[in-house]
């Protein structure tokens, strides 16, 4: 099992078979990189993947066999190499399209000498006439293919959902203090990132270690403060996108973004010493974008001899940054090691945050509270119902509205519901997801329709998700 004590599912092939698609579409976001060059992906990309209180550690890798432009070929099979040797559950890709190749053939007698479970995907199944690979496939000694297409997220839940039989009970582990934090340390260049790091490792209160990163310009670096783990993901400076010169940059920033998508909290350093600039709010901009909960981190605030009022500052700040309102401001000297144990328990409370689920009546009333004060206007002629709403998921808060028509509620109103959301629930400080959706679309977590027969019709004298008819199920404020 990893050091997460999570089981590890690996995704190996041979360049340009959709891996990097396939990883991205099981978690449901942009991680790693596409691109149809091969090469793209020389690293090991990980994510944490959830299913019914289970999680896996799903991990890309580059194409077995391929040489790129940079000579990394070394490197890249070092990579594979690490990731295979950690593997409980290897997910070997092919290309349904092109069928089974010579290269797919030397990929398989790789993997035939592991002692863990290897699942056979033939990816880019789109169509009847794509999925000649797929019988050539039962030849390479795996058992039946799961054909799927990546692009377009078909026969995914079932894979997904088989990943996670063949993990068994080692997959149920709730996230816990024994979890990590990972603090994704992002900023433009020179506002002393590295600086940062260095103090994490320095400081005499905290143990830590130095493990090599899953990237070739990011390290991961453990540590722990009191009984908390962390783990710090340091990253390249974010540069203008006009100053990035060659792919190598273009690439590496790419993985400061992807270090974004697999933190838990994002630290945002800004320099003291200078003006926030377009670059700060770009940067921002991404977090935001990301729904991480993130802390921005003023660095060098013992230089800044001009502002040394935290107030005007904050002012100052919140005035040129607008996208992250909720996100609380550390002000520190990464150099002197001050206010580093203040940021970190900060960083504790937002992850804490996010992992705290409330009760659907809750959730209820306050949307009841919302809507009684301020009616969605019109749109098209219709007016927009909440049926009721419930919390779907953690990390961050995932809340999904129950409506009459999306289309009915315009974006300011959206805006206005989250505003209330986060100031009456538990979650003041981080980013909130709220998914509006038809009546009748919703889905219950394993991806069942709740409630409803195979016709899509709901069993008499049930309201929504399958329970009695109650008083809630009228549009709130109706009822």
């Amino acid at each position: 099992m990893s050091g997460m004590g999570i089981p590890r599912v690996v995704i190996v092939g041979r360049p340009n078979v959709g891996k990097s698609t396939l990883f991205n579409a099981l978690v449901g976001q942009r991680v790693a990189i596409e691109d149809p060059m091969a090469g793209v992906t020389r690293d090991r990309v990980s994510f944490v993947l959830d299913h019914d209180n289970h999680s896996v550690e799903l991990i890309d890798t580059g194409g077995i066999g391929q040489f790129d432009e940079a000579a990394l070929a070394a490197e890249i099979e070092e990579q594979i190499t690490a990731a295979l040797d950690l593997a409980d559950i290897v997910m070997f890709v092919i290309d349904a399209k092109q069928g089974v190749l010579p290269q797919d053939k030397g990929v398989a007698a790789r993997l035939r000498g592991l002692s863990v479970p290897v699942v056979l995907v033939a990816n880019k199944v789109e169509a009847t006439k794509d999925a000649a690979g797929v019988g050539e496939a039962h030849g390479l000694g795996f058992g039946d293919p799961w054909a799927v297409s990546a692009k377009e997220r078909i026969g995914l839940h079932d894979l997904r959902s088989h990943l996670f039989e063949l993990a068994g009970p080692d997959a149920l582990r709730p996230l816990g203090p024994d979890v990590p934090i990972r603090l994704g340390i992002v900023g433009r260049m020179n506002v002393g990132k590295s600086t940062l790091v260095n103090a994490l490792v320095e400081e005499e209160r905290v143990i830590v270690s130095d493990i090599p990163g899953t990237t070739r310009d990011a390290v991961d670096v453990p540590f722990m403060l009191g009984a908390r783990r962390f783990t710090a993901i340091d990253t390249a400076g974010m540069r203008k996108a006009r100053t990035i010169s060659d792919s190598v940059e273009f690439y590496g920033q790419s993985r400061a973004e992807r270090a974004i998508r697999r933190a838990d909290v994002v630290l945002i350093m800004l320099d003291a010493t200078r003006d926030i600039g377009r670059l700060d709010k770009q940067i921002a901009g991404q977090v935001a974008d990301a729904s991480v909960p993130s802390i921005l981190v003023v660095n060098k605030w013992d230089l800044a001899r001009d502002r040394s009022d935290p107030l005007a500052y904050e002012t100052y700040l919140r005035s040129h940054i607008t996208g992250l309102p909720f996100a609380p401001i550390a002000f520190m000297s990464a150099k002197e090691s001050a206010g580093l144990v203040e940021m970190l328990n900060l960083a504790s409370e937002l992850h804490d945050q996010a992992g705290r689920r409330v009760s659907t009546g809750e959730i209820n009333r306050v949307l009841r509270s919302a809507y009684q004060r301020r009616r969605p206007r019109p749109m098209q002629g219709r007016i927009g119902k909440i049926y009721y709403a419930s919390q779907v998921a953690t990390y961050p808060p995932t809340i999904v509205v129950f409506v009459n028509s999306p289309d009915a509620f315009e974006d300011s109103w959206r805006r206005f519901l989250l505003h209330e959301i986060q100031d009456a629930l538990p979650f003041p400080e981080i980013p909130v997801r709220l998914r509006f959706i038809a009546r009748g679309e919703g889905h219950a977590p394993g991806g069942g329709h709740r409630g409803r027969d195979p016709k899509g019709r709901r069993p008499k004298g049930r309201g929504p998700g399958g329970g009695p008819v109650r008083g809630d199920d009228l549009p709130i404020g109706e009822g």
